[in-house]
């Protein structure tokens, strides 16, 4: 009896949620391909439905939602989609799924800082995969344990490329690279690296926060000489705006003659907007990881590209290539 031989063709299929249905669709194009269907229908008691318009039978399935709260939703409804999407992939016989999280949710609950308290990071990641979930990729969590969490490969993006390049593009030669706080600083220290071309130095600063107050920053003194130059302060994400500001200011009251924030995540909540439209920052270097609503869009806000990354490492996965090579290694760093 002659036995069946048979090639099987890889098919690649991207879906998206609907808080940012922008970038997925900016990551489609760069791939080459359409963005998928996920015909989510919301019933009138909240509750979402969703059904692929198209088959996904052995399918390399990436479902991509940045966990973010936009247009009355919250940032708990947009992680359900998601895992109701991831379900339904699974259910309809996908080969593979991978949770796209450009921004993930939780991320600052990585650990029990008091008594008492959840590691939520840890349990949206045990929700992915319990929901079917075999891949997980983000972009500059808040910290680098949260790859442990979740049970199967992860994928850890950086934005650093786009945020470099554009301070070679833009800024003056020898910019300080400054970290807002000290645990900050081996990520600016990099970069400064990176940036040896500019002659880039680097500095931090020395905060507080006051035990038991949420949101409120203390920034204290500068380590590293500023005076004279151009500072660029650099974080993982900017949400109300606190530390960023209380930073720019401390920079220029040591002689900075000029001060820019640079993060991959814009936040941007509460009282981020009217802080950072009165604050000194010359200018607000952010990626589109997240919406950006048009009263968020400051003068000094500058958005950046983040899907030709995402789509590398996109087709990195599909086709079974190093993600890592992408960065030379330095997303795990």
């Amino acid at each position: 009896m002659e036995s069946l031989e048979k090639v099987t063709t890889k098919k690649l299929a991207l879906y998206s949620g609907r808080t940012h249905p922008n970038l997925a669709g900016e990551v489609a194009q760069h791939l080459g391909l359409s963005l998928g269907d996920p015909n989510i229908t919301q019933f009138s008691n909240g509750e979402i439905r969703p059904r692929f318009a198209e088959s996904v039978r052995g399918t390399d399935v990436f479902i991509m939602q940045s966990h973010f709260g936009i247009d009355g939703s919250s940032v708990n409804d947009s992680i359900m989609e998601q895992l109701a999407m991831i379900d339904a992939a699974a259910r309809a016989s996908a080969k593979r799924i991978t949770a796209v999280c450009p921004f993930y949710g939780y991320a600052r609950q990585d650990r029990k800082a008091e008594g008492r308290e959840p590691v939520t990071a840890r349990l949206v990641a045990d929700m992915f995969k319990l929901a079917g979930a075999n891949r997980l990729i983000s972009i500059d969590l808040h910290s680098g344990q949260i790859q442990g969490f979740f049970d199967g490969p992860v994928d850890h993006l950086t934005a650093a490329p786009v945020l470099e390049n554009y301070i070679r593009q833009n800024a003056p030669d020898a910019p300080v690279i400054v970290s807002p706080d000290s645990g900050r600083i081996k990520v600016a220290e990099r970069m400064a690296q990176h940036l040896h071309d500019c002659e880039a130095d680097i500095a931090f600063i020395y905060k507080r926060r006051p035990k038991g107050q949420a949101n409120v920053v203390e920034a204290k003194e500068v380590i590293g000489d500023v005076k004279g130059r151009l500072c660029v302060l650099t974080d993982d994400m900017i949400d109300t705006g606190g530390t960023i500001v209380s930073a720019a200011e401390i920079l220029l009251e040591r002689g900075a003659t000029e001060v820019w924030a640079m993060a991959t995540h814009g936040v941007l909540s509460g009282p981020a907007v009217e802080r950072l439209s009165a604050s000194p920052l010359e200018r607000l270097v952010l990626t589109n990881t997240l919406p950006m609503p048009e009263h968020k869009r400051l003068s000094q806000v500058e958005v950046l590209s983040i899907a030709p990354l995402i789509a590398q490492a996109l087709s990195a996965v599909f086709d079974d290539t190093s993600v890592s090579e992408i960065f030379s290694g330095e997303n795990y760093a």
